[in-house]
């Protein structure tokens, strides 16, 4: 654990004794069901961009979409931005004032994400992002204020609904499933640089299916831990990521403010 930011001492908090996970298998059906009914996009193309990737990671064939079109010739950029929901938003002259994707102002399309897989062989991660609760950007995830689950979310998922509400936040500011198609892996990666925050974000994270191999690990990836709990709470200044199975995998994350009375009971139970 040395190597490790962590939580008490520990590579993560298996929240299992404290939340009740006995409707995961009914979950899971609604879940499987609900996503053959709405449309998940794409996300992860360009961690390495972003800058939030593992040393290593840099190193692997992957191609990053941030990279790509960074590297755009005009001719490149014009094909590109007329796959855009609005292609008339964009000059191709100020191209090189212009970002897309996450946490951006120009989030992809769904053809621009394909394209972007066809001709330049980009590699996305997740190619099953659902948002069940949005948020706009990247710090905003932990306020609830003027949010809530989707309508979609409602209707589709009401039962997984119901339980991310009994979840022990004062306020939910983001909800996403992630999810991984047969072979693919999700690369390590942080959401948080250490020493930029006070605190630990908190979040919680679970697998109404086994067999997602979420792990956790070290600057060198020499001290790697893999999450056997269903429901848990990691540190996200820990690089991260997700090993490949020939299956389709998924977990949700919920990003919010816990209660106090949790907080006081988990370090009741954990801290060292």
């Amino acid at each position: 654990m040395s190597k490790l930011c962590g939580l008490w001492g520990r590579p993560y908090i298996d929240l299992s004794p404290l939340i009740d996970t006995s409707c995961f298998a009914e979950l899971d059906r609604e879940i499987v069901l609900g996503l053959c009914r709405v449309e998940p996009s794409y996300t992860g193309g360009s961690l390495k961009w972003m800058g939030v990737v593992a040393p290593w990671v840099h190193e692997d064939p992957y191609v990053d979409y941030g990279q790509v079109i960074g590297a755009f010739s005009r001719e490149e950029l014009r094909d590109f931005v007329a796959l855009a929901d609005d292609p008339s938003a964009f000059d191709l002259d100020r191209g090189g004032e212009y970002t897309f994707g996450d946490e951006t102002d120009h989030p992809l399309s769904r053809a621009q994400m394909l394209y972007l897989k066809y001709r330049y062989g980009v590699y996305f991660p997740w190619k099953v992002c659902y948002h069940l609760l949005e948020n706009d950007r990247w710090e905003d995830k932990h306020s609830g204020a003027g949010k809530d689950f989707s309508a979609e979310a409602k209707a589709v998922f009401p039962r997984t609904v119901e339980f991310l509400r009994g979840l022990p936040f004062v306020e939910i500011g983001r909800c996403v499933l992630f999810g991984l198609e047969a072979n693919d892996h999700a690369p390590a990666h942080r959401d948080t640089e250490p020493g930029s925050a006070l605190g630990v974000a908190q979040s919680i994270s679970f697998a109404p299916r086994r067999g997602k191999r979420f792990y956790v690990c070290d600057r060198e990836g020499e001290e790697r831990t893999v999450v056997r709990a269903p429901i848990y709470w990691f540190n996200d200044m820990d690089y991260h990521g997700v090993e490949p199975d020939p299956f389709f995998r998924y977990s949700i994350r919920v990003d919010g403010v816990f209660e106090p009375a949790f907080v006081k009971r988990l370090q009741r139970l954990y801290r060292r």
